[in-house]
């Protein structure tokens, strides 16, 4: 009877927890692989949040000092002063610029190393590497005045990184890539005092203001985490963005897939995860050597399916159309298929836990940079002075480890939705304009007429405190209702690609009127996938364009324009939103800063940052409230401009494209 009882006991609890998952994720492929975890024994990070719950109070609301060691100091209203004398102000701002600090760090050393490929390969050192698109190169140094006429690709691509480097290692001048924002903006800036110098000395200033004893006054420590955001948005990440195009092409709209679904029982499945394109790319040029074809058919497998997961994924889907397996919530669901011979990662984001799931499984987790090796993982120096060389080596690894595949374990999900990608700006513009008149001109009058509300960005990765996936979906597909063209890239994009919203026939179906009529004459989907976190500056980079082409105001402040964090985890994520507030976007966020201890710093951040830059943060928990808000906040850019008025809808064909110019 005990034993009975026991086993009773045991199945309600399984079943217990099948419930318990549909509550974490809402797409069917995930919901499989948490339900597979549990028959396979293998603890997830949604399992691992359940461990977590009860998380440290002090630190979620940002007043756990631990920046000397008088400390740990936390405030409490017996104990308003740490042992320094620092109050809750002080202290939740040197927090929140360290979390700055980190996230624009991030994406600056990756702008960086892509910088200093650029500049090998223009020394002649590129060792497998070139200069893909030189109409990329010669389009970025003009907007450096750089004069290209009669230089060589390699003479001008030597100037333009003296400028990238010089923008992160300058001590005395401003960055120069902040001249690509609008005229107000740029003024905005030194006015406020938050334009940024060199990216290192920003970051390097930062460690220095927060040490115990330097900087005190929480609005000076705040104003310095905008400036340093800024070193971010239109230092770093926007560097990154343009060497990427230069070095690996600029995106082009191309046809792709998402979601477990798109692995293969019969191949060998290699997972490329991470950030960086470097690797990435020449994986994926390396799998297409005949040399490697029949090496996988020797093995016993009909091909190879490389897949991404997370920001790799979108570097290599905007540019390759490689399919996409996931994005970082799914990065261990992805292993727990049992399909995936390899998983090759890079830096960020990816959990430490990895080898751990895939101990379960033949699977190899397979490290390749030196400043990010995980413990449990096979390393495998990727070395960039034979690139072609070493890729190879990486993919026969994973051919290899196909004949130990478990039949038994394996379990792919179905579900997989296509997805149209690549919408780098000048993508953007091409669709709109054509060859010879290209512009956002088209999209101007769209808004200006009512056809289109405005334009969000929903971007950030996803986070297990929330069901994933699902804040970002509802808002899409409310907007999209709504009339509202969104952007997305990141995590969020991956989101809205598995959910199928990344057609153009879903415009078609499920948009207004006035969007769908824009997205059929444009041959666009309601959301345009525009690449990994880095390039969220693409977005800064199309406001900027939308301003210069005219009719709606003279700076990104005066946009109907939005962007949303929905389920964002990352430090990342925190320089992101403040850039994109000092660049004058309302971001709106899911889930809190860890600030709520200080009612200065929060009114500072939610309220006295429109003063300073035109926009400042909101916390909306709640996904159909932040709809509604964001359609207040687009309306009253629109009254605003003097633009809200109803106007009888006509087809947006080529014709009124072409009296447009």
């Amino acid at each position: 009877m005990a034993a009975d009882k026991e086993k009773k006991d045991k199945d309600q609890e399984l079943k217990d927890k099948i419930v318990e998952n549909a509550n974490k994720v809402v797409d069917n492929a995930s919901l499989a692989m948490l339900n597979k975890a549990l028959d396979d024994c293998v603890e997830t990070c949604f399992d691992r949040m359940e461990t977590q719950k009860n998380q440290c109070t002090f630190g979620k609301s940002g007043v756990c000092c631990r920046i000397c060691h008088m400390g740990p100091c936390r405030i409490t209203p017996k104990a308003p002063k740490g042992i320094c004398g620092a109050t809750a102000d002080t202290i939740a701002a040197r927090n929140f610029l360290r979390e700055v600090v980190g996230g624009t760090a991030a994406h600056s050393d990756h702008g960086r190393h892509l910088v200093l490929k650029l500049r090998e390969i223009a020394k002649g050192e590129g060792h497998g590497y070139t200069i893909k698109d030189e109409k990329a190169l010669v389009r970025v140094a003009k907007l450096y005045g750089i004069e290209t006429e009669d230089k060589t690709a390699s003479q001008i691509a030597l100037e333009l990184t003296d400028i990238f480097l010089h923008d992160f290692m300058s001590q005395e001048d401003y960055l120069a890539t902040l001249a690509l924002a609008p005229q107000k903006r740029q003024g905005i800036w030194q006015q406020t005092g938050v334009a940024p110098k060199g990216v290192d000395r920003m970051c390097v200033e930062a460690m220095h203001r927060t040490t115990m004893g330097v900087d005190h006054d929480y609005k000076n420590l705040l104003m310095h985490a905008f400036r340093t955001s800024l070193a971010d948005g239109w230092g770093g990440a926007r560097i990154a963005s343009m060497t990427s195009d230069i070095l690996f092409g600029t995106p082009a709209p191309l046809k792709s897939a998402a979601n477990l679904g798109v692995l293969k029982n019969e191949t060998v499945n290699i997972l490329i995860h991470g950030h960086e394109p470097t690797l990435s790319e020449m994986l994926t040029f390396a799998v297409k050597d005949p040399e490697i074809a029949e090496y996988a058919k020797a093995a016993g497998a009909e091909g190879i399916t490389i897949a991404g997961v997370c920001c790799t994924a979108n570097e290599v889907l905007m540019r390759q159309g490689v399919v996409i397996a996931g994005n970082s919530l799914q990065q261990e669901l992805a292993v727990i298929t049992g399909a995936v011979e390899m998983m090759v990662i890079d830096v960020q984001c990816c959990m430490p836990a990895l080898p751990e799931v895939a101990a379960h499984y033949h699977t190899e987790i397979v490290s390749t940079q030196e400043i990010a090796k995980m413990a449990g993982a096979t390393h495998m120096g990727f070395d960039e002075e034979a690139p072609i060389e070493s890729a190879k080596n990486i993919i026969k690894r994973a051919i290899d480890n196909f004949k130990n595949r478990d039949p038994e374990k394996v379990k792919i999900p179905s579900e997989h939705e296509p997805l149209i990608a690549g919408f780098s700006v000048d993508a953007i513009k091409y669709m709109l304009g054509g060859k010879y008149r290209a512009s956002f001109r088209p999209l101007n009058d769209a808004i200006i007429q009512n056809r289109i509300l405005g334009i969000v960005g929903i971007v950030g990765c996803n986070n297990p405190k929330q069901r994933a996936d699902s804040y970002s979906g509802i808002l899409a597909e409310e907007l999209i209702k709504r009339n509202v063209l969104v952007i997305e890239t990141g995590c969020a994009a991956i989101a809205a690609g598995k959910a199928g919203y990344m057609t153009p026939e879903y415009a078609r179906e499920h948009a207004g009127a006035g969007l769908a009529e824009v997205c059929e004459a444009v041959g666009i989907p309601p959301i345009l996938h525009m690449g990994s976190c880095v390039d969220n500056s693409r977005i800064l980079e199309a406001a900027t364009e939308i301003v210069k082409e005219g009719g709606l105001g003279d700076d990104i402040a005066g946009l109907p324009a939005v962007g949303v964090a929905p389920e964002w985890m990352s430090e990342k994520a925190i320089a992101i939103g403040c850039y994109c507030v000092a660049s004058g976007v309302d971001v709106i966020l899911g889930n809190e800063f860890y600030v709520s201890g200080s009612e200065k710093v929060s009114k500072f951040l939610y309220e006295d940052t429109k003063e300073l830059f035109g926009a400042s943060f909101h916390l909306i928990e709640d996904p159909m409230e932040a709809v509604e808000r964001i359609i207040e906040i687009l309306n009253a850019a629109r009254d605003a401009l003097g633009i809200n008025k109803k106007v009888e809808r006509k087809l947006f064909d080529m014709a009124d494209r072409r009296s447009a110019h």
